[in-house]
């Protein structure tokens, strides 16, 4: 397990499924934001991507988040899109409703962050976010991401076009405690 100050990044396990499923994927506002695709319903038993673990699968590695204190599943982390040639991948995550608004975001973008540079060694992350997503912007400016634009009405969500913003993190400008 990755850990951070309050949360851990481990391996999906089966029982994960149904709660990430339920809690974020269900919830066709929270799932519609999150995506780019558009959120269809699933039935319990149908293999979903978002949360199934191909081991097989060199651009993407998908983490489940827990909570440090008790192991409480929180959320899901990916880095995902890596390209091993230009060593840079994307971050995305997403947490529970129960575990919004505690900071686990900027830890767990820091364990991702670690992940990426330390572990994998990449030289750029990059995150996209909806503009108005403030939690996620916060998240990763707190870890040193830069703003490098905005994509004009890029994102279509619940009938409307939105705009996306763009965030970049290069190996030598990471740090591997945000607060130092």
């Amino acid at each position: 397990m990755l850990r951070g100050d309050t949360v851990g990044l481990r391996a999906r396990h089966e029982e994960d499924i149904p709660v990430l499923r339920a809690e974020l994927y269900n919830d066709v506002v929270n799932s519609s934001r999150a995506d780019s695709r558009p959120w269809r319903p699933l039935s319990p038993s149908a293999e979903d991507s978002r949360l199934t673990v191909d081991h097989t699968d060199e651009a993407s590695v998908k983490f489940s988040v827990v909570e440090l204190a008790g192991g409480t599943l929180v959320g899901t982390a990916t880095l995902w899109g890596i390209d091993n040639h230009n060593r840079g991948a994307h971050i995305g995550l997403g947490l529970l409703p129960s575990a919004r608004g505690k900071g686990y975001g900027t830890d767990v973008v820091a364990v991702l962050c670690h992940y990426g540079f330390a572990v994998r060694g990449l030289h750029r992350l990059q995150i996209e976010t909806l503009a108005d997503n403030a939690a996620m912007l916060r998240a990763a400016e707190r870890n040193g991401f830069v703003r490098e634009g905005v994509l004009r009405s890029s994102a279509w969500v619940m009938g409307e076009f939105l705009d996306e913003v763009q965030l970049g993190l290069l190996a030598e400008e990471w740090r591997a405690d945000p607060e130092a």
